[in-house]
Formats: C-alpha cells, structure tokens, sequence
C-alpha cells in the first residue's frame, strides 16, 4: 500500500524524494494563538515551513515597540531562517502564531544541503526571498513616502486579505504599535476612515466597508 504523501497539496513542484526527507528529518511543530515561534536575538536553528495556520513577523525595539512586517501563510517559508547558516546567526525578527498554526522545522544544515541536493528546492529558496524582499520594499515605500492615513488603509488591507475576512480583531493600541504611531493618531484616523464609510468601528474590532 503507497504511503501518503502529506506535503504534496501544499508542494508539488518539489521531488517526492525532498517531500520524503521532510518527513523523517524535519520535525512537526504546533501553536496557539499568541505563541511565539521565533523571538528578537533568539539563535535560528531551524527553517520554519508553514502547513496550517497563519504567522505574522515584526520588528521589535529596545523598548518593546513592534512594528509589523507581514504574515505567512501555509506554503510559505520564513525567508531569514532559509538563508540561515551553520553558525545560527541570530534573529532579527519576532514571529508569533495567529490562530492555531501547524509548522514544519527543518534543520538548518538539512536545508543547507537540499540547497545543493534538490534544484527545487534551490529555486523555492530564492523565490521565497524575492516575494518577502519585494513585500519589504512595499511596506518601505509606505513608510517613507507615504502619510500615516494611507500607511494604514494599507496595514488594514493586508489584515484584510491574510486572514480572509473583512472583520479585524484588532485594537487602536495593537495597530498604533504595529505601525510605530500612538494610540491617539490612530483613533483620529480611524474615526475619518469611519466618517468616510470606509470601515465600521466595533466594540471589538473593525469592519472593513470599502477601502
């Protein structure tokens, strides 16, 4: 009887011997909503693969202060753990499960020698750090030439269209930390946008109308 394949839906264009590997050297990982798989200064050891679930990276300060960068959705790897080395550099982002998440880690030697092993998975490497450098240079560019109004319509729809819903569980005090503002700025701004009929505020949350 063929053994199942548990990675194919998510990878088919890797090499069923890759796929087979995963499953006796890498090591399933689960979390809650809120778990922290990856902290600011923690030595990377492992490639982090998602399979179910949801990730959201960010940046975090001396003091604490995040600032969000994106999420990962299943089929998609953390970029900084894949270019990882032998001497597990450290890393320089926070990443947390939303929701319950279901992930793979991979040694990060094993995934150092599928780079030279599998041509697959050379290019889903590459390819994966071209997405995240490009949605970098997307969140840049709201940063530095954009007003604090578009940096957050912008913020609201990428929630929007990662977690598939147009009803946001998040606080003026998540998002004011998630885009480095104060609490204040945002409620302001999330009034207008309200005024505009562009959200809906809740008493927990909002409701993206029309942006």
């Amino acid at each position: 009887m063929a053994t199942t394949d548990p990675y194919n839906h998510l990878f088919p264009d890797l090499e069923a011997d890759l796929r087979r590997e995963w499953s006796e050297k890498g090591r399933i990982v689960t979390a809650q909503d809120g778990d922290v798989l990856l902290e600011t200064g923690q030595n990377i050891r492992n490639t982090m693969v998602v399979l179910e679930g949801l990730v959201k990276l960010y940046r975090e300060d001396d003091e604490g202060n995040e600032f969000f960068m994106y999420h990962l959705h299943p089929g998609d790897a953390c970029a900084l753990s894949m270019i990882c080395d032998r001497n597990y550099r450290a890393s320089a982002v926070t990443a947390k499960a939303v929701g319950a998440t279901k992930l793979l880690a991979i040694p990060i030697e094993q995934s150092e020698n599928w780079m030279r092993q599998y041509r697959t998975w050379y290019h889903f490497v590459v390819s994966t750090y071209r997405r995240r450098y490009e949605e970098l240079l997307e969140t840049i560019d709201h940063i530095a030439f954009r007003n604090m109004d578009e940096r957050l319509e912008f913020y609201l729809r990428r929630h929007r269209d990662s977690l598939k819903t147009n009803v946001l569980n998040l606080t003026n005090t998540e998002i004011a930390q998630e885009l480095n503002s104060s609490r204040e700025v945002i409620s302001r701004l999330m009034k207008k946008l309200s005024e505009a009929g562009k959200v809906r505020l809740l008493k927990n949350g909002i409701e993206i109308v029309k942006l």
